[in-house]
């Protein structure tokens, strides 16, 4: 093999011809002075097509490459600039870097592959970047990987959900594939707007393939899924609306915690024994009844005596969660239990209650759908702790963009290769 191939492999840039390589001493760097093939010269590096040079841009410059055991290594190679009739005056494409990156594509492929397989420390110990340039590495990668498939190709049943993702109520609204448990997309914002997004880029003939949506029951995704797949059957997640029914009951725990602190009565508050048991009593109200303790199961005894009010709320939320018990073994039984659920809670005489099991009612079409087709957004919960995790490991990222890609490159089944592998 000729030296000047052996080092345009070592070096992971095979399309560029080397002409020279030396090494700086006093840097520890080794540099390699590169040209563009002929049939690759002058070309546009948004389109590709062949342009007219424009001028020598700001001369030759320096793009980053894989490490040569201990020692850092660049390509040095002209970069003129050239005049796309399509996309203006721009410098030209190289074939072993992307547009307006500073890093070679093995060096960015390497990047990627570390920062959905490995810790951050370790992505910026081992390749001698900031975490901030990783982020970048990251989007670049994502932006070309998400380019070769087609991920919306067969889509039929997907669930619909939102994250948080940073402090100051910011959010990214995902989607997920049922049936391949992958991630479809992601976009932030938490709104209609950002749900109409990902419908125009599925398209009208995809959007109207679609059977099902999972979704928590928000109103601006039902607007849109109305909208925009009126066919598909939606299903609401049983898990948000047990949720709802819990925080009724907090409502509820709150309401009977104030009047025997005697708050809102005119009075100065004190804080009665009676109160301080209430204010104890949250986890024996909120765990499932097989996972509570001795002590909780006497809270819950202690209540039923003393405050009827509070542990009828608690029977019409645990009423409302075996509901989606009932439904693994038989949904009809279930679908009936639902609505003996919705009649026993607007007799409750529990105001909060009353005003739940008319949302219940507003949503029973789907919460009745997600009972007989036995969908849920388990699999976008379990895509979300994923994100949460990616979102701590990310924290530092410039933009909710490279948050996006790492999580499109670990869990939108593209994972980056290792260069040469």
């Amino acid at each position: 093999m000729r030296s000047a191939r052996l080092w345009a492999a070592l070096l992971g840039v095979e399309q560029a011809v080397v002409e020279d390589v030396e090494f700086d001493g006093e840097e520890l760097l080794l540099i390699a002075h590169v040209r563009v093939p002929k049939g690759a010269r002058l070309r546009c590096p948004r389109c590709g097509r062949r342009c007219a040079r424009y001028d020598g841009g700001e001369g030759r410059r320096r793009w980053r490459a894989l490490d040569l055991g201990t020692v850092r290594a660049v390509i040095e190679a002209d970069a003129p600039r050239v005049s796309c009739a399509w996309h203006g005056v721009l410098v030209a494409a190289v074939p072993w870097a992307r547009h307006g990156a500073g890093h070679t594509r093995a060096f960015d492929a390497t990047v990627a592959w570390l920062a959905v397989h490995t810790a951050k420390s370790t992505v910026c110990d081992l390749m001698r970047i900031a975490w901030r340039t990783v982020g970048a590495i990251v989007a670049r990668v994502w932006a070309d990987t998400g380019e070769l498939a087609d991920r919306y190709d067969g889509l039929r049943r997907i669930g619909i959900d939102e994250i948080s993702y940073k402090k100051g109520h910011r959010y990214l609204t995902v989607v997920v594939d049922h049936d391949t448990g992958r991630l479809v997309w992601a976009a932030p914002g938490k709104s209609a707007a950002t749900l109409h997004a990902f419908f125009d880029l599925l398209g009208e003939q995809r959007a109207a393939a679609i059977t099902h949506v999972s979704a928590d029951g928000a109103d601006w995704i039902n607007a849109v899924v109305s909208r925009r797949c009126p066919q598909a059957v939606r299903c609401a997640d049983p898990f948000h609306v047990v949720a709802w029914a819990t925080e009724a009951l907090d409502r509820v725990r709150r309401q009977v915690w104030n009047e025997a602190s005697g708050r809102g009565a005119g009075r100065r508050h004190t804080a009665t024994g009676e109160a301080r048991k209430l204010k104890n009593t949250r986890w024996a109200l909120w765990k499932n009844p097989d996972n509570l303790t001795d002590a909780q199961h006497a809270k819950l005894a202690w209540i039923a005596k003393t405050h009827p009010r509070l542990h009828r709320a608690w029977a019409l939320k645990e009423g409302l969660r075996a509901v989606f018990t009932i439904a693994r073994a038989s949904p009809t039984a279930a679908v009936e239990a639902l609505d003996k659920w919705i009649g026993w809670a607007r007799r409750s005489r529990i105001d909060v209650f009353v005003d739940l099991q008319r949302r219940v009612m507003r949503h029973r079409d789907a919460i009745r759908a997600a009972i007989e087709h036995r969908l849920s957004n388990g699999p976008v919960e379990s895509i979300n702790a994923k994100i949460r995790l990616i979102t701590r490991m990310a924290f530092g990222f410039h933009s909710p963009h490279a948050l996006i890609a790492m999580a499109m490159l670990s869990l939108g089944g593209h994972r980056p290769q290792l260069p040469g592998r």
